[in-house]
């Protein structure tokens, strides 16, 4: 009985602990906008989902969540990444820039389909200390 309870109890200071980290240590989110264009947008799409997504995921990237918008005339893309610290951020957009399967996917879906990304747009997103959901 006392192993069951030492092992719960355990447990549930791994977990508050675990709670206690995710809540203190800071994260990095990123905000990236990309301009896309009507003519050739099913292809974009199926290229960020089916190729860039995958692609950065071995490169370590989280991608939070993705959006389609229109802002001054302009059809757009936006998503959000999350690091865990600048460093990482920047190997990893290194590494993905540079990753043979990406380069060549990219070649053949513009040879195909045309530019699918017109202007981007990147920023580092600083939570404030009032944000709702914040510990």
């Amino acid at each position: 009985m006392r192993r069951r309870l030492a092992a719960a109890t355990n447990r549930t200071t791994s977990w508050k602990l675990s709670l206690h980290r995710a809540q203190t240590i800071p994260v990095i989110r990123q905000l990236r906008i990309y301009e896309i264009f009507e003519r050739n947008k099913a292809a974009f799409h199926a290229r960020f989902r089916d190729h860039a997504m995958r692609i950065m995921a071995r490169h370590g990237f989280t991608v939070l969540r993705t959006w389609e918008t229109a802002h001054d005339g302009r059809t757009e893309f936006a998503y959000i990444l999350e690091w865990p610290d600048v460093p990482t951020k920047e190997r990893a957009w290194r590494d993905f820039l540079a990753d043979e399967e990406w380069r060549e996917i990219k070649r053949v879906t513009a040879a195909a389909h045309g530019d699918l990304v017109g202007g981007i747009e990147d920023r580092v997103l600083a939570e404030t200390d009032y944000s709702p959901g914040r510990a």
